[in-house]
This record gives C-alpha cells, structure tokens and sequence, in this order.
C-alpha cells in the first residue's frame, strides 16, 4: 500500500472520529488537504507529519500534547475551545489515572538528579519566565480574591496570605524553602519586618533573586542560597518556614526526610506552611492516557505528587492547624499568565513558544476536571471567590 493510500486511510479514520464525536474543528494536512465539519469551526489543527494524523486517529492526551509540542501538530483558535476539543477526542478512551510506570526509577530523587530537573526546567533564562510570570516572579497559583484581580495583585495577594497564615513577626527568622525567584522572602522582609533565608537549586533563580535582595537594600534582612535544603544547618533554627510548589520534587519515598528535616529546623512551638499540588489518587498512580510520562519528560521531570491523606501519614510530629484547597485558582492563574504573553510579546514565534509552555502546564491542571460535577464544583468555586474579599491569618 502506498503512502498516500495510508494516508487516505488514516484520515478517513480521523474523519470518522471527528463525526462520531461531533468535534468542531478544522483539519489541515501537511500537503494541503483538509477536512472541516458542515458548521463553522473556531479550532483549526494543522498536521504536520504521518505519525500525527495516526495520533488523532487513535487520540490520547499524552500523545496528543506530545505531537504539540514536538511540532508534529499545530493549533488555532482559543486554547480553551482547542481543550475542549481534547476532552471530546479522548473521551472514555482511558482511565484518569494509571498504575505509575517508573518505579524502577529508584535514582530519580538522588541530590544530583534532583538537581539536574530543577536545572532542566527552571534554567532556561530569566528573560523566560519574565515574558509570562507576575512582577514578582511566583510560580505557583496565584488567589484571585475576585474577577478584576490581575495576575500581579493576585501572586500578592498569595504572597501576604503565606505570610499571614504564618502570623509573620518582626525580628522572626523565616525560611523558604524553594524560594524561586525570591518573591516571598522580599515580600516577608519588606512588608512583616522578617530575617529571612531563601534556598534554591537554580542558577538562575539563584542570580535573579540575589540581584533583586542588593537593588531594594535588603542585603541586612535577606539571604539567598544556592543550596539544598537537606545541607541546611540545623544549629540556628527558624521561627517559621515555607514550602511553596517545592515539595512534589521531593519524591515520595523521600517524604519522611523532607518533613523530619523541617522539623529539626523548626524552632519548638514554630510554624510551617507547606503548598503543592495533590494528586486524586489514593494509590500510586499518575495520570492516564500517557499525561504521566508526558509530564514526566516535558513538564516536571522528577516530579511525583502523592494524595493529601500520604502527606498526613508521613508528616507525624506535625499539629495541622488547617488544611486548604486552592486548585480552581491555579487553571486562572495560567489562563492570566497566557493572557499577558499577548499584551508583552510582539514576536509571532516567541509568543507560540510560551504558549506551548503554558498550554502543556494547563493541561496538567485541567485533566482532572473531566466530569460534569466537577466541572459545576468549580464554577461554583470560583463564584464563591469572586464574593470574598479578605481571609483570616490561620
């Protein structure tokens, strides 16, 4: 058979699929064939290579994200709509989540390896990250208190809820652990009046924040490291410390050690505040459809999340004080970020480079609200937000 009978024949696959699903979106082919529903279409997905077309004939999200951003696949449209086209093309095709398939990968949590993944994805420039973070420079989900926030007020917004959840003193020593680019250790010093400490794995993260501590003359109150918090001492404990989208990089087997070493560091009778994602699962499972060996490789190298009922188990010695959910805000806060690469980025391929980023992130974030309960939850949620204007400290 040759190949463009192959072709033909995979395509008239797709065609089917699209039909059977109802999934209004236009189809270009490499050699300028195309397909399109019998009504206007706001989604155009340009194919690029053989391997891609057999991928939305036989579509999951793994290999759907993967032809993305390897280039084999093109969107166009409003990447909400192109999701949602996702959602129609694999639906009831795969489980939401499936048995982990690296766990013979006992040397991914090694102090080299994990500094080889957060340099992998956290060294790629600066001038990177300042296209679509805040003017802060946080990396993690933002609290829009309501539907006017920008992306700006809501990373502050998140940085003074973390301090006054911690009930932030003047004179205290704080630590961050994981502490980016430096937004919550500037914050804590300029606004509670805290001695603080800031330890990274990232070169850059490391210069950037370093840089920013001598400009605003905080050089008495504020210390960066380029350091692993396990090489933390222990002689000169803190009065608080924070962990912010750092611990799903810790491992799961390594869980124990990560919250005893806080514990040693922590003064008696101290606080901790300890944020990062979840999974839904009670086992050790990732996400299905190939998502987890796509996030694996593009997104968090190294990353595992475990369900809040193992970060209990593991972390005895603890008096939890409070538990919180923040997961709606974390889809806005890439949804803002993508918004502000159009108003920063006037070059056409650097703005479908940061998309791409984002769009992989998002995905991540929104393949667990596949059912229509969870989806009303959520919007529920976010009107609920939208009404609230200011929160307790604990």
């Amino acid at each position: 058979m040759t190949t463009g009978l192959v072709a033909d024949r995979v395509l008239s696959l797709v065609e089917q699929r699209l039909r059977d699903v109802q999934a209004p979106v236009n189809v270009r082919l490499w050699n300028g064939q195309t397909f399109a529903p019998p009504a206007p279409s706001p989604v155009t997905v340009t194919v690029r290579s053989p391997r891609a077309l057999m991928n939305l004939a036989h579509p999951s999200l793994g290999a759907l994200a993967r032809s993305y951003v390897e280039g084999d696949i093109d969107l166009e449209g409003n990447m909400r709509e192109v999701l949602r086209l996702g959602e129609l093309l694999v639906a009831d095709e795969h489980e939401v989540y499936q048995p982990r398939s690296n766990l013979w990968k006992f040397w991914r949590h090694t102090r080299a390896a994990d500094r080889r993944n957060i340099q992998h994805h956290y060294d790629v420039g600066n001038d990177f990250y300042a296209l679509w973070l805040d003017r802060n420079r946080v990396y993690s989900c933002g609290y829009f208190k309501n539907q006017e926030d920008t992306l700006d007020a809501a990373q502050e917004n998140k940085l003074d809820h973390i301090c006054r959840k911690l009930l932030l003193k003047p004179g205290e020593r704080f630590l961050d652990i994981g502490c980016g680019w430096g937004g919550l250790v500037l914050w804590a010093a300029q606004h509670y009046g805290v001695k603080a400490l800031g330890v990274t794995l990232s070169n850059g993260q490391f210069d950037y924040a370093t840089r920013r501590v001598r400009e605003l003359g905080l050089g008495d109150r504020v210390e960066i490291r380029l350091q692993d918090y396990r090489d933390v001492p222990e002689n000169d404990p803190f009065d608080k410390i924070a962990s912010v989208g750092m611990f799903e990089h810790v491992g799961r087997r390594n869980l124990p050690k990560y919250f005893a070493k806080i514990n040693r560091l922590l003064k008696p009778g101290g606080l901790v505040m300890n944020h990062g994602i979840t999974t839904n699962s009670l086992e050790d499972a990732e996400l299905g459809g190939g998502l987890g060996e796509f996030v694996e490789d593009y997104v968090f190298p190294g990353g595992e999340l475990v369900h809040v009922s193992e970060v209990m188990r593991v972390s005895r010695g603890y008096q939890v004080l409070k538990l919180e959910s923040r997961s709606e805000t974390k889809i806005r806060t890439f949804d803002d970020a993508r918004d502000d690469i159009s108003r920063r980025v006037a070059d056409k391929k650097m703005n479908g480079e940061m998309f791409k980023y984002l769009d992989r992130l998002r995905e991540q974030a929104t393949i667990v609200w596949k059912n229509d309960e969870l989806k009303r939850a959520y919007e529920l949620g976010l009107q609920q937000r939208a009404k609230t204007t200011s929160e307790p400290a604990i």
